[in-house]
């Protein structure tokens, strides 16, 4: 089972480019963040043309995430728990059944900026919100996949000029432990076990040359419970569609479960 995260920055825009990595790659299962459209404006077609089952919780302009799954989705739920009256599209759950069950949650973890203020204490709550679900989840002792753009970058390697981002909500303390309580549960990040050197990036800005200089950072992620990371056959990045047509400024990163 293929499972990969993609932030497309828009469904629109990306109305092209992710056709054609999905035909190239073949995914089992997507983990879409910023589809930044409302769900009855998105273009399922696309995707159920495919063989993909489509389910979104999205929201006009703004945030929204989504799955496509080969695979047909169960006991779908939409919003993170913990806050009613947080309406911000960033969280998505359901489970597929293959080999075995496993349950998806796609996430697209508020960007902080910024900080201190508002946007940061948001932030700092979405993930101590995040922490009980995580935990809520692993008491279930079933394969989890918590997937998407987690806009932290856990360790200085992970960035390409680390000191350009010590001010940034990404990359400050606070961020970063609360990133590290969740995995801290019993979580495991899967790229890490697969690939433990510098220099691999999920992100690089629009501005400055950040492509062609490959000044990226590496804030998309996937969390394995210890029944999923058990399943753990295989990971990596999907770094040279940044290289494409139209692209996000994100790239997909994809794991292989033997589930």
């Amino acid at each position: 089972m293929k499972i990969a995260t993609f932030n497309i920055n828009g469904i629109k825009a990306r109305a092209e480019a992710l056709p054609a990595w999905l035909d190239e790659a073949s995914p089992d299962i997507v983990l879409l963040q910023e589809i930044k459209s409302v769900d009855e404006a998105f273009p399922r077609e696309l995707f159920e043309d495919r063989g993909y089952f489509v389910e979104t919780h999205g929201q006009k302009s703004f945030n929204g995430v989504a799955i496509l799954s080969k695979i047909p989705l169960e006991d779908l739920t939409r919003g993170l728990p913990g806050d009613d009256a947080d309406e911000q599209a960033r969280w998505i759950e359901a489970t597929v059944v293959g080999k075995t069950a496993v349950r998806l949650c796609g996430l697209y973890l508020p960007n902080g900026n910024p900080a201190p203020g508002p946007k940061y204490d948001y932030k700092l709550a979405w993930m101590a919100r995040m922490k009980e679900r995580a935990a809520e989840l692993l008491a279930e002792e079933m394969p989890v996949v918590m997937a998407g753009d987690y806009n932290i970058i856990p360790q200085s390697e992970d960035a390409a000029k680390p000191a350009a981002w010590v001010e940034d909500a990404l990359f400050l303390p606070d961020s970063r432990a609360a990133f590290r309580r969740i995995l801290n549960l019993g979580y495991t990040e899967a790229f890490r076990t697969r690939e433990p050197r510098p220099g691999h990036y999920s992100f690089w800005d629009y501005q400055a040359g950040a492509w062609a200089k490959n000044n990226g950072i590496r804030i998309d992620h996937l969390l394995l419970s210890p029944q999923a990371a058990d399943l753990l056959n295989d990971a990596g990045i999907d770094k040279a569609v940044r290289g494409g047509d139209k692209p996000s400024d994100h790239v997909p990163v994809w794991i292989e479960l033997d589930a």
